[in-house]
């Protein structure tokens, strides 16, 4: 039963339920009204037992032509009413409105029905009248109907249980463990047709002869079997087997048979209600036996009454048998201690005896003892459980309307992320030209790195990493490759609020102060090493040692700094703090690091990417291509800087309201718009707007938006990792959302997943338009048909992430299909990177150059 969605008390409007289970169906006309309840007027219409056995055209006929009547009556033609179809007959359901007939049971023998779709057949024969119209909006199975009827009283009700004529159960089960269904999120009902439990012969050894007995003479040999066992269809003709077996043995009635007690099915269930709760006396029990022209003594009425009890008593210990495995399921699924379940019940043999339900608690108690279970009586689950579900349908259905509107335009088709790789790669063409460049917004820095590693560098290095309020240095020894490679010993120091925002003079003679005392740690001094300086701030490099600060970001605002050559107040920062056991070879953005890093252990690195708080990327061109440069020979890393993409405004047709609404409350309005639609630093908000968006839409968290969900960037990305990595039972999404304030239903994790998951896939998707334009770039720059190379890959959105990753590889692949693209995990880059950036600046030149 494909159903994942809790009824709420809000559900309403007007809804017609058929209900055909039987030699008799209903038509009900329901009114539900979140303060007034629930209305219903029905009529009950014959199947005439030719219709039963004959064509199934014949048998949806007959439902069309009642179901027009019985609207004529009413004056309700002229309305076009959704109806909840109630099909108590075995089903393999496809969706909410799509099930096909596995076979018929009670009697029906309708050709042409079994292996079709019965709402379609329904549909058609609607049609064919062609005198009115419906919307036939969910087909339901009776225990679903119950479930659905009991949950509009109580909220909690997650199984729903019928032992009336048949017996049968349906429960919530976790999505993540329905492998016939795709999706792991959020929980699906399961129609358990339980009835079949023993065909297999499972239940061969509880079977008694008088089972095997009814069997054998039923319409349905060795199929429900536990049915049998249980329901109201046989426990009355259970019990008569056992009665014509006693008085053989003339145990009963003084061994005297008559002909009514030897008719099939002279006794009903009903009667075994009746004699087993006659707590007074005998008189049922002698009733029924003298109907049967018995003339029995106080002793038979006692017996009978024993086997009447035996019999039912057996039955509600096997239905709790069941129920017990259901409960326990639920409960391990919930991870809940206190195993709190509610079963909506319906069925004629557990509302009219009251000792059938009295055993059924007490075994429950026996075998399920970690689990309160609560039992709701239905009110007509066929008809208000099948108007509730309809309802809620018809709800989930104008709700999915809104989300896909709000959630379309993140929604990137293959022509979109063609097109934004065909104008990333007009914007790189630009930053490359001389005549363009100063105007560029994708700026195509060179960074002065002509060679990747190529296993020969060796030496000692030291490496200063600043990008944050936290730098580090390391020392790096780089030896052969594949006996020990590159090994590091580093310190992380802070940087004091004072320190950043102060004189550039106090950050460098920090920066400097701190340097000495890792040699000192380390026993460095006097061993003047090169370094490599990785500045994750935009430069403009004249060479490989010289970088002008273009802009503090990241709270920086160290004053006469922007202009100034860093390199150089590094240097000067060295001499006034007389450290002159290091000199500086080379100044490197992060993405250079993590290109080099990679490059290290895989010489086919030729791109490096950043995708963390913020990103970006470089890699090698063709030096004839850099108008900037002097020389047409070689190569040379070029320092992207593509945050900016879209900040001419070429992005505007795939920018969402919420793009905009991040990027005008941010610090750089109109800024670094490509890395406000990717970034780590900006996802999480991203995903707070559209939340907020569907709260006030009423489709979220009952229409209530927390405190906490209104303020900004107190949803961070890192809840999206979390979030997206969720699969068992949403309990993390839960304790989120009410670390948020939020009080979250089933539907709500689930949507909060999707969006989740909708934002970060749009991100790692333009991510892949990018890259897929540089690996382009470089195969056609090398005039080959096909490139093998190596993206070396660092930052938390990439690592962290659950999808991320994988959904960039499958993209660039799209995208790029002449290029076999390897994404490699950066090991350290800023740190090991800028070392071997050292390293290879020492090889290229020949021999150790002299210090500035």
């Amino acid at each position: 039963m494909l159903f994942s969605s809790f009824v709420s008390a809000t559900e309403c409007g007007e809804f017609l339920v058929l209900d055909l289970g039987g030699a008799k169906f209903r038509i009900v006309y329901v009114i539900l009204d979140g303060s007034r309840g629930v209305e219903m007027e029905n009529e009950a219409y014959d199947i005439p037992e030719e219709i039963m056995t004959g064509t199934g055209q014949k048998l949806f006929d007959h439902v069309a032509e009642c179901l027009g009547r019985f609207l004529e009556q009413r004056n309700l033609k002229h309305k076009i009413f959704p109806l909840g179809f109630t099909f108590s007959f075995p089903c393999q359901q496809s969706q909410l409105d799509k099930s096909v007939l596995i076979s018929w049971t009670k009697g029906f023998h309708c050709s042409g029905v079994e292996g079709k779709d019965v709402v379609q057949l329904l549909k058609d024969a609607i049609q064919r009248r062609g005198e009115y119209k419906v919307d036939v909006i969910a087909i339901v199975n009776d225990t679903v109907g119950t479930m659905m009827s009991c949950g509009y009283k109580d909220h909690s009700c997650e199984v729903g249980f019928i032992v009336g004529t048949g017996t049968n159960v349906c429960y919530m089960e976790e999505m993540g463990n329905v492998e016939s269904v795709e999706g792991d999120e959020g929980k699906m009902c399961i129609n358990m047709e339980w009835g079949a439990l023993g065909d297999d012969g499972a239940l061969r050894d509880i079977e008694t002869e008088y089972d095997q007995k009814i069997d054998q003479a039923s319409h349905t040999p060795g199929k429900q079997r536990f049915d049998k066992l249980i329901s109201g269809m046989y426990m009355g003709e259970i019990v008569r087997q056992i009665l014509i077996k006693l008085t053989n043995k003339g145990i009963l009635f003084g061994g005297t048979t008559t002909s009514q007690l030897l008719a099939k099915e002279a006794i009903q269930t009903k009667d075994v209600s009746e004699i087993e709760n006659d707590n007074s006396s005998l008189a049922k029990a002698k009733n029924l036996l003298a109907s049967l022209g018995l003339n029995p003594t106080e002793k038979d009425c006692a017996l009978v009454k024993s086997v009447c009890n035996a019999v039912s008593t057996r039955s509600a210990k096997l239905c709790a048998a069941g129920l017990a495995a259901v409960a326990n399921r639920i409960k391990n699924n919930h991870h809940d201690p206190m195993g709190r379940i509610t079963v909506g019940v319906d069925g004629s043999v557990y509302k009219t005896n009251p000792k059938f339900s009295e055993h059924l608690n007490q075994t429950l108690k026996e075998l399920a003892p970690g689990c309160q279970i609560k039992f709701l009586v239905s009110e007509d689950g066929s008809g208000k459980g099948t108007a509730i579900v309809t309802a809620v349908a018809q709800r989930l259905a104008h709700q999915r309307q809104l989300i896909d509107k709000i959630l379309e335009p993140f929604i990137m088709t293959k022509a979109k992320l063609k097109e934004v790789e065909k104008r990333m790669r007009n914007e790189i063409e630009i930053g490359l030209q001389k005549r363009t460049q100063p105007k560029a917004i994708v700026r195509m820095l060179p960074t002065f790195v002509r060679a990747t590693p190529n296993g020969k560098e060796r030496g000692e290095f030291l490496a200063l990493d600043l990008g944050g309020t936290n730098f580090r240095v390391l020392y790096t020894h780089v030896g052969i490759r594949n006996e020990g490679g590159v090994q590091m010993k580093s310190k992380t120091f802070a940087l004091p609020t004072e320190i950043i925002q102060g004189t550039g003079q106090q950050l460098f003679d920090h920066i400097v102060n701190c340097i000495t005392e890792f040699q000192e740690e380390n026993n460095l001094q006097g061993k003047r090493l090169p370094l490599g300086f990785t500045f994750s701030f935009p430069c403009k490099q004249n060479s490989l040692d010289q970088g002008i600060l273009i802009s503090w970001t990241k709270g920086f605002s160290a004053s006469g700094c922007v202009g100034e050559d860093v390199v150089r107040l590094l240097r000067e920062a060295a001499v006034r703090r007389k450290n002159s056991d290091f000199y500086v070879i080379a100044l490197v953005n992060d993405t250079v690091g993590t290109m080099m890093s990679c490059g290290y252990d895989d010489p086919a690195c030729e791109v490096g990417l950043i995708v963390g708080t913020g990103t970006n990327a470089c890699y090698m061109e063709e030096m004839k291509n850099v108008e900037l440069l002097d020389g047409d020979d070689g190569q040379m890393c070029i320092n992207m800087e593509w945050g900016a993409f879209g900040d001419n405004g070429c992005l505007n047709d795939i920018t969402t309201t919420f793009d905009e609404d991040v990027d005008n409350h941010s610090i750089n309005p109109g800024k670094q718009r490509y890395e406000k639609m990717i970034s780590g630093m900006y996802l999480g908000e991203i995903v707070r707007k559209v939340l907020i968006k569907l709260t006030q839409q009423k489709v979220l968290f009952g229409g209530k938006i927390s405190d906490k969900l209104n303020t900004t960037g107190l949803f961070p990305t890192k809840f999206l990792s979390s979030i997206e990595s969720d699969t068992l039972g949403l309990l993390q999404v839960r304790a989120i959302l009410a670390e948020l304030g939020l009080k979250s239903t089933c539907d709500d994790t689930v949507l909060v997943k999707e969006v989740c998951t909708t934002v970060s896939r749009r991100a790692a998707q333009l991510c892949a338009s990018g890259i897929a334009a540089v690996v382009q770039k470089i195969r056609e720059n090398r005039g080959l048909e096909h490139l093998k190379i190596t993206v070396g890959v660092d930052g938390t959105l990439y690592r962290l992430h659950p999808h991320f990753a994988g959904v960039l590889k499958k993209t660039v692949q799209m995208l790029a299909p002449e290029c076999e693209v390897t994404l490699r995990l950066s090991e350290d880059g800023s740190g090991k990177g800028a070392a071997l950036i050292t390293a290879v600046a020492c090889r290229v030149a020949g021999a150790e150059p002299l210090p500035a």
